[in-house]
Formats: C-alpha cells, structure tokens, sequence
C-alpha cells in the first residue's frame, strides 16, 4: 500500500490552509532513490540509509516503510531545526514508525557506513557543500546522495558544490516542478583543495572571531543589522549580571556581550542546530566559552516567566522558503512572557517592517535607541 503522506502533519510548526508536511520533491527524491537502490546489488540495508534535512519527516518515514527499517535496523536522520525533529517524532508515532527512525546530531556517526543518502536541498550552497563534504568523508566508498527541490530553489550552482565532493552528479528530468540530483563517485580528499568546515573569520572592527557552520544566516560575517546592534548595546540594562541572546545565529551578540562586559553570562537560544553549535564555537574563539551558553531551543520555551532583565534580538523574518512577520512576533511575544517587570528587549530590525507598535502590544512601552537608512533599534520596557 502507497506510503500515506496525508497523514503527515507540520506540528509544532505552523499549519494551516495550504500548508503541507510534504510536497512533490519529497515523492520524486523517494522514487529516485528507490530507482537508484533497486539498480544496486547488494541493494542498502535500512541502517545504509541517511535522511538529511527533511522537513517534517516525510521523507524518512516514507524510506523507513519503503525499505523496511526495523527497530534493530532503523533509517538514521538528521534535522536542522528542532521544530522539524519533533514534527518527525510526532508523525512517526502517529503513524507506528517511532522505532524505525532514530535522530542523530550531524557529525561522522551520522553518516558511518552509510551506502545513500537522501537529502531535501537546503537553500544554502554553503548547508549542500558541508553536507556533502561530510557524507564524501565518512560514509561508504561506493555512497551516493540522493538529494531533491523545488525548482524555483534550485540553481547549477548546486550540481558545482556536488561536483566539488563527488566525481559524478546526474539531473533527472523535471516532474511536478521538483527535480532530483544523484551524486556518486566520493571523494574524500576533496577537502585539501576545499575549505573545510567550521569555517572562521576575524573581525578586527568588533573585535571578534566568528565561527560558522554552513546554512547559518551570514555565514561568518556579520550582518549589518548585527553590526549597528553591537554598537548601542554598552546602553542595554548596564547592571545586568545575565542575558539572552534570542534566536542567536553564529552567537555574535552572545559573544560581543560577554566580551563587553566581564561580569554577565549569556545565554544564547536557536531553533537551528548549526546555529548552536556555530555559537558554542564562537564563544570559544573569543575566549568567553565559561559564560556563553548555547541551547537549541523553539524561542524561549525552556525559561520560566517573568524571570531575565535583558534580552537582545535580531529577528529572522525568513522561514524555509518564506518571508514571514509571524517569525518576530512569537519571539516578541515569548520575549514578553519571559522579561522580568522592568526587564528589556533590545531589537534590531528592518526598518520598513514597522514593528514597533507590535511590540508595544506585546512586551511593552517601547522606545527608539538608534536608527539608520536601514534599521531601527528598538529597547521595550516590560511593565510591572
């Protein structure tokens, strides 16, 4: 019986009208890879089998009932976002897959042994050419990827990156406006003529080194946006002895704050795996690792009410594919749970995005810090 996608739900995500837990990619990079595998003698195991980066499980319990995962043999898989690894674990229960899956953090354990690959395109060249270094490095010789998008994501930059870790990289024809590449051929030496990843760079301006994993915003730049935040923030709550960094990316506001300021500890929150562990390195090359602490986390669900005096953040008004306000305002609105009375958020922001009313509903009296052609800087006051 076909796998029923249907069944699929986006939770905790945001769902709603339209608003699918799988899509055409999905089903065509299954079909390719189940081409791909019948094709290969001996055909991969269920525990050969690698799931990168889908979105909310699709993918890797569709591969788990197509080729037989068991609880002794399960498919391994990685997810960026936390969000999409309790989406799988929600759906793999509800449809009785829980013990044919098991999630595992993107390292060389993830991949070890691995003879396919099946990953969702990120969007990010720099996300695609660490996932390939990784799998080229320490999975199976004769591995291959299997990976798929959208169209209108899909660019022959992506077949370059490939191309740099594999000695072959096929197109399969277009259906449904999807596409499928198949990377074959590994190789692992690649990486002597190839920057490896983390990647670093040193900001003589800020004073900082940042560390990036790649898909993380900016990569190992910083931001404007950032840029100008970093500035104001001697201003923000100066006899804080503790801080948040919400939705911290690379963790450079973590690191310009402790580094600022001797006395504070940090704490740093993301929904992106590559975020935290790119913050946890940057702390350490700045020499402040014993006050930074990186958590993955759904904005600030792991803090209790009414209990930080200063939160600092950048909000991502990008989700996947999408440009989305709803992003920033449930970070303002746990911002807004979580600030003691008479505790502030310091927010940086677009400029044309006019949040600031938004926040005066949400956290509270707010008042401009900064502003400049582009951003606007904003400090909202918790109410008692």
């Amino acid at each position: 019986m076909p796998f029923d996608f249907g069944a699929l739900r986006r939770y905790p995500d945001v769902e709603g009208q339209g608003l699918e837990a799988s899509d055409a990619a999905d089903r065509l990079l299954l079909d390719v890879a189940a081409e791909r595998a019948s094709s290969t003698a001996p055909q991969p195991a269920p525990d050969e089998i690698v799931v990168v980066d889908d979105a909310y499980g699709a993918i890797a319990l569709a591969a788990a009932e197509r080729f037989g995962a068991t609880a002794a043999r399960p498919i391994r898989v990685h997810q960026d976002l936390v969000t999409g690894e309790r989406a799988l674990a929600a759906n793999a229960e509800r449809l009785a897959l829980g013990d044919e899956v098991v999630s595992m953090p993107l390292a060389p354990e993830l991949v070890a042994g691995a003879r396919l690959v099946l990953v969702r395109l990120p969007r990010s060249l720099d996300r695609l050419d660490e996932l390939s270094e990784l799998v080229a490095g320490h999975a199976a010789s004769e591995v291959v990827i299997v990976a798929a998008g959208r169209l209108k994501h899909m660019t022959p930059a992506m077949n370059e990156v490939l191309g740099r870790h594999f000695g072959r990289v096929d197109v399969s024809l277009a259906r449904q406006k999807s596409r499928a590449l198949t990377a074959s051929e590994a190789r692992p030496a690649a990486r002597a003529s190839h920057p490896g990843w983390p990647r670093r760079q040193r900001h003589e301006a800020e004073g900082l080194e940042v560390v990036a994993h790649g898909g993380v915003f900016a990569g190992t730049g910083i931001d404007i946006g950032t840029r100008f935040l970093l500035r104001q923030l001697g201003e923000a709550v100066p006899d804080a002895t503790r801080a948040v960094d919400l939705a911290c990316g690379t963790g450079i506001v973590a690191a310009g704050l402790a580094s600022a300021r001797p006395g504070i500890v940090v704490v740093a929150t993301d929904r992106s795996a590559a975020a935290v562990a790119s913050a946890r390195l940057t702390a350490e090359a700045n020499g402040v690792a014993d006050r930074v602490e990186a958590k993955q986390a759904d904005g600030l669900e792991h803090f209790a009410d009414a209990s930080e005096r200063l939160i600092v953040l950048n909000p991502p008004f990008h989700s996947e594919s999408a440009i989305s306000t709803g992003i920033a305002a449930h970070l303002f609105a746990d911002a807004g749970r979580v600030l003691a009375p008479g505790g502030e958020l310091w927010c940086v922001w677009n400029s044309h995005l006019r949040y600031r009313p938004l926040l005066e509903r949400t956290v509270g009296p707010t008042r401009q810090i900064a502003r400049n052609p582009k951003f606007t800087i904003t400090a909202s006051v918790r109410a008692a």
